[in-house]
């Protein structure tokens, strides 16, 4: 295992907060670290929204920011490199399988989804699919969760 300086991306914000009934903030600045600067630009967007409706949060959105940085990593040269040295130390997984492969659950949805008709076509007769939402049938007594793949 070897040691190199990496990149990163620090999302600084900088925040003044008031506790509930009071005129005077604390400010505050806290850091988080990413590895690209979608990523940090992203969080940064949402964080400043977030903390934008919020009554008692002032965001000062000239010292928040994302800035390039580095810090020092260790690097392995393979994928067993790293699982023999994070043993028993740390639960790893590799990002790219499991972006690679789906759940059993959202393949057995797909396939589920793709065998059903849809409702205008059952004439509203459960189970039946709405886009990408699947209908159940109402006589079963049960309570039914809608699941909706955000687009």
């Amino acid at each position: 295992m070897d040691t190199a300086w990496i990149q990163i991306f620090v999302l600084t914000l900088a925040e003044c907060i008031a506790p509930a009934g009071k005129n005077v903030c604390q400010e505050r600045e806290f850091d988080l670290q990413f590895l690209t600067r979608a990523d940090c630009e992203y969080a940064l967007e949402q964080l400043v929204s977030l903390k934008d409706e919020s009554e008692s949060v002032i965001v000062n959105k000239s010292k928040s920011s994302c800035a390039a940085s580095a810090r020092p990593s260790s690097v392995f040269p393979s994928l067993e490199a790293v699982s023999s040295a994070t043993e028993d130390k740390a639960i790893w997984r590799d990002p790219e399988a499991s972006i690679a492969e789906p759940s059993a659950t959202r393949v057995s949805y797909e396939s589920r989804l793709e065998n059903l008709k849809t409702c205008e076509e059952s004439g509203g007769v459960a189970p039946c699919k709405m886009g990408d939402i699947i209908v159940e049938d109402e006589t079963h007594g049960e309570s039914v969760e809608v699941w909706r793949r955000d687009q």
